[in-house]
């Protein structure tokens, strides 16, 4: 959930935190007060488009954070930002700040990561959903009418699309590697040439596991010969000789053996210091060993400079070190076999992609079985939404078809192409006057209904989505009485599992809510500014009051707001 928004120099607010609390939480005041900036600051937050007019007038740059908790673990946004290489910390917070400047620059990060406005964007998606009465959202959006169906039935048949995608995958995998060999003659022959070039510039050149490394540390033994040779020396004669090294140690050795033959702690410290003096003297012959093999010669290091320069024009072209290009090597040697015998090849992968092809269909068959049964059920809940929103002669229908495509292959009398959720079609349609032809959600005309309608969407989508945030912004608009009560009522019912904020001119709204926030405007220096304010009881009865009235607040009004406000709590 969202518990606070940050918002400096935008539009009208020049500064403003805000605690947001579970539950229900309405946002209510004059026009022109700010709710809906507040609005507009969430949207930019989790990835809107932004523009230089939301920066407040005569400032550099707006600013906007919000802080959201998400205890479950369980949650998408786990996994989303895991993929994205963004933590979220044992305290589950999850921090996403934005700034714009004035001259239209944004910068965004996650947990002060810095990302991209659309990384933001698909990651404040997972938590945050805004609807407003003008804005499209995703449930007036048909594309995405397949993934909240699949969202519905899934909630209680958990991963039913997994065999499905995971077959779909070896199958797509199959089909890009068939169309890439699959190419005509001449790119074909082009591509022979350029692998059998590079893949004899590379054998050509003999390379051996880790010769850029040997070579260069031989280099750099032969740059520093005199050093490593004088020092080696020096090291040999401090230890061998009389009174050097060895010979002062075999002097200790003597002393500890004598006494040692009457303190047995002693023994033990002389056996210790024996056995590190055979391994002094084992070095020290291999000091010997080795300056006896150094042998300067003056060829080697052009040899060794001409040779790196080989390799290094390699790694220019086919990788970062020897090994990654012998991997390379390998990896064009087998495409060149693929590619001359391709239709071998060609063959096989056809026969393969041609079964897999048909147990993906299979599948799909299985899904679109599902989806049909899941549409009914939809079409049971929705319309039961709407009987207690009183639009009982609605009629609402979860349109589940096949997907055609001319691109696509032949199944059950028509052509279909799959994708990554099957080779169907899911449409929402509606129509809300007996009588009258069922149309696209879009297609309703009047605002109320088009409230009440995306209202019984969301009551039932909010509890499979997983968005931990549901943000309305006056979608009450153009009702009242009975409907506004039953419109306050799913509001509500929202928000036993999400956190809701909602900006309302319904007393009956405002009255269900656990929390109300009062939107002022103020005047101070000549400049424009926006509060925010926690109502305590009485002042709720008061703002409600005047709600109820349109204008000045009665005693009759008050009274009635005290009684909606416990009458809602009773029903709570």
């Amino acid at each position: 959930m969202l518990t606070e928004l940050s918002i400096k120099n935008f539009a009208i607010i020049d500064e403003l935190s805000i605690h947001f609390q579970s539950g229900l939480t309405v946002l209510t005041g004059e026009t022109g007060a700010g709710k809906s900036i507040i609005i507009d600051a969430l949207g930019l937050l989790v990835g809107g488009r932004g523009s230089v007019e939301f920066v407040r007038y005569g400032e550099k740059k707006a600013e906007l954070e919000g802080l959201f908790i998400i205890e479950d673990t369980t949650h998408p946004i786990y996994q989303k930002t895991q993929d994205l290489g963004i933590e979220i910390m044992d305290d589950h917070m999850l921090v996403l700040h934005r700034t714009i400047s004035h001259t239209g620059k944004s910068i965004c990060r996650i947990n002060g990561k810095l990302t991209t406005l659309a990384i933001i964007k698909e990651i404040g998606q997972t938590i945050l959903d805004i609807h407003s009465q003008h804005e499209t959202q995703s449930l007036l959006d048909k594309d995405k009418h397949i993934e909240l169906l699949d969202y519905f039935h899934e909630s209680n048949h958990p991963g039913f699309t997994k065999d499905y995608k995971k077959l779909y995958k070896q199958w797509k995998e199959l089909k890009n590697k068939y169309d890439a060999n699959n190419k005509n003659e001449q790119e074909l022959a082009q591509r022979i040439d350029l692998l059998e070039f590079q893949l004899n510039e590379i054998q050509n050149a003999e390379l051996e596991p880790n010769e850029d490394e040997l070579l260069t540390n031989e280099r750099n033994e032969l740059h520093h010969f005199e050093s490593i040779h004088q020092n080696m020396n020096d090291a040999y004669n401090a230890l061998h000789g009389e009174q050097k090294g060895l010979d002062w140690l075999s002097h200790a050795s003597n002393n500890l053996e004598e006494a040692g033959d009457h303190n047995k702690d002693i023994q033990n410290m002389h056996q210790q210091f024996v056995d590190h003096y055979f391994m002094i003297e084992e070095l020290s012959y291999q000091i010997r060993q080795h300056l006896d093999q150094m042998d300067y010669e003056p060829g080697r290091l052009e040899i060794i400079e001409s040779r790196l320069h080989e390799i290094d024009q390699l790694k220019r072209k086919y990788g970062q070190s020897v090994e990654e290009i012998m991997t390379y090597s390998a990896k064009i040697e087998e495409e060149l076999e693929e590619i001359k015998h391709r239709d071998h090849h060609l063959s096989n992968l056809q026969e393969t992609l041609k079964e897999i092809g048909n147990d993906l269909l299979i599948e799909a068959k299985e899904l679109h079985k599902i989806r049909l049964r899941a549409a009914k059920a939809l079409e049971k809940a929705v319309l039961s939404e709407l009987k207690d929103l009183y639009l009982e002669k609605t009629i609402f229908q979860v349109g589940v078809t096949y997907s055609k495509s001319e691109a696509g292959f032949s199944f059950e009398g028509v052509k279909v192409l799959p994708k990554n959720n099957g080779i169907n079609q899911v449409q929402f349609l509606i129509s809300t006057n007996p009588g009258e032809p069922v149309k696209e959600l879009d297609k309703i005309a009047s605002g109320g209904e088009m409230s009440r309608i995306m209202l019984a969407l969301k009551n039932i989508f909010s509890k499979h989505q997983g968005i931990t945030s549901v943000i309305f912004d006056e979608v009450d608009t153009g009702v009242s009485g009975r409907v506004a009560q039953s419109m306050a009522e799913k509001i509500y019912n929202i928000s036993s599992g999400s956190q809701v904020l909602c900006i309302t001119h319904l007393p009956q709204v405002a009255s269900i809510a656990d929390t109300h926030l009062r939107i002022e405007k103020q005047i101070q220096n000549d400049r424009t500014r926006t509060l925010v304010h926690e109502l305590s009881f009485n002042e709720r009865i008061d703002e409600i009051g005047k709600m109820i009235t349109g204008a000045e607040l009665t005693e009759a009004s008050r009274t009635h707001a005290k009684e909606l406000i416990e009458m809602n709590h009773k029903e709570k």
